[in-house]
Formats: structure tokens, C-alpha cells, sequence
């Protein structure tokens, strides 16, 4: 680490549980983020800011007008621009050395099951069950630690499935893929901007302390976001051993 990056990174290399050995390993991380839209957004910029080695984008969307009352990595000026480059932008403008690789496309398995295999954290921003399930499918397989989150209207909900803890349960052990939920979108119901962003930040969190090595954590736990109450909720979520995706790992 160079003088520059140093004093660029000083404030975290002054946590005691962060320091200089947590941000050389934040440094060669390679973390694939799944959606560059409202929860994306925040969790590029924090890690891009963070100096995150490498990180991956992976949406196939552009950005449009109706986004930007929430979606802070993109602008007015790049309206119409895909979502990828865009935030790419903005990471590079927080910090020019940060390594982005786009993917303007997207998230299907042959895709997911190349670039999970080479991240050392995932963090799913996506805002559909099918591509959280893909997503959490794929990490399974690979034994990767996915940081997931959802929000809609006032509502948001946090958690890490880590399976590389044989306790920990894997996203289709707390939302089986087989149970029928109504699929909520912003464009039908709407969605409170700070919630998206709140929730956003959370996952930044999560996915900066597993690069570094910090612990514990929110594996086991979901966390849930009141916005109109500005109120938190935790609720320990256990491992279904009957779970179609992830039960073959052993006990």
C-alpha cells in the first residue's frame, strides 16, 4: 500500500478490528454485486470508496428518469446510459484506481456460475425471486458467502447466507423456492428512497467485513427494516435440513 492509498484508507485502517492487515485483504478482494439499481447503488459506491480490489456488476437495465429519485450512483446526464456503466463511473470518480468489470447482461447461470466461482463475496442487489434464487443457487455450489437484500414501499430486510458454516442457512431455507410469495415492484407499489439507500448501506457493511475478515457476520440472522417507524427487527433463521438447494452439505 502505497503513501496515497494509505491516507486515502486511513480512518479505516485505524479500527483496531480493521486496521492494515483488514485492508490489504479488502485490496485483493474481488466482490461480484448483482443489480447496480437502488440497493446497488450505495453498495458500489461504499465498496468502490472502501478499495475494493476488484468488483463485478452484473444488470442489464438502463437508467431511466423514474430511477434517480433513488439509484445515487447514477445522474440526469446519464439517463438512458446502461446501469453498469454508469455506476462504473461514479466508483471511478470516488476512486480512480478502483478495478470495475461490467456486465451488461442478465443474470443467468452460465453467467452466475463463471463469475461466483471467482468472487470471494457476493452481494445480491437484484429485485426479483427468480435471480435471488439463481444467485443463492449458484453460491451453494461454490461455497461463497452471499449478502442479500430486499426493499419495497417502507420495508427492508437484510441477511448472509455463508453455507461455508455448516449451520448457517442458505436464502431458499428462509424463502423456499417452492413457496408462492407476491412479487413486489417499485414500479406498481413504490419505495421510500432512504429505505432503499438504508438497506443498501447495511449490505456495503456486510460485504466490506467479510473481505476483511471482521466478524461476526449476519449469518443466521434476518434483519428487517421498519421505514415508517424508523425501527429495526432481528430474527435468528435456522438451516432446513430438508432444504432442496443446500441440504447435501454436511450437518
Amino acid at each position: 500500500m502505497d503513501d496515497d492509498a494509505l491516507l486515502r484508507h486511513s480512518r479505516h485502517v485505524l479500527l483496531e478490528e480493521y486496521g492494515i492487515d483488514g485492508q490489504a485483504r479488502v485490496d485483493v478482494a474481488h466482490v461480484l454485486v448483482i443489480g447496480a439499481g437502488g440497493l446497488g447503488s450505495p453498495v458500489c459506491l461504499y465498496l468502490a470508496a472502501a478499495g475494493v480490489g476488484r468488483i463485478t456488476l452484473v444488470d442489464d437495465d438502463a437508467v431511466d428518469l423514474t430511477n434517480l429519485q433513488r439509484q445515487i450512483a447514477h445522474t440526469t446526464s446519464r439517463v438512458g446510459q446502461s446501469k453498469v456503466a454508469s455506476a462504473a463511473e461514479a466508483m471511478r470518480a470516488i476512486n480512480p484506481s478502483v478495478s470495475v468489470v461490467t456486465h451488461a447482461r442478465r443474470a443467468e447461470a452460465d453467467l452466475l456460475s463463471e463469475l461466483v466461482a471467482s468472487a470471494d463475496v457476493v452481494v445480491d442487489c437484484s429485485d426479483n425471486f427468480r435471480t435471488r434464487h439463481a444467485v443463492n443457487a449458484v453460491c451453494v455450489t461454490h461455497a461463497k458467502p452471499l449478502v442479500a437484500g430486499a426493499a419495497i414501499r417502507f420495508d427492508g430486510q437484510l441477511s448472509v447466507y455463508d453455507t461455508r458454516d455448516a449451520s448457517s442457512p442458505c436464502y431458499a431455507c428462509v424463502f423456499p423456492p417452492d413457496a408462492t410469495f407476491e412479487e413486489t415492484r417499485c414500479a406498481v407499489l413504490g419505495v421510500f428512497a432512504p429505505v432503499v439507500g438504508a438497506i443498501g448501506t447495511l449490505q456495503a457493511g456486510e460485504a466490506l467485513k467479510l473481505a476483511a475478515g471482521i466478524t461476526p457476520s449476519m449469518a443466521g440472522r434476518l434483519l428487517m427494516f421498519d421505514g415508517r417507524h424508523t425501527a429495526f427487527d432481528s430474527l435468528r433463521v435456522a438451516r432446513d435440513p430438508a432444504c432442496p438447494v443446500c441440504s447435501h452439505r454436511p450437518h
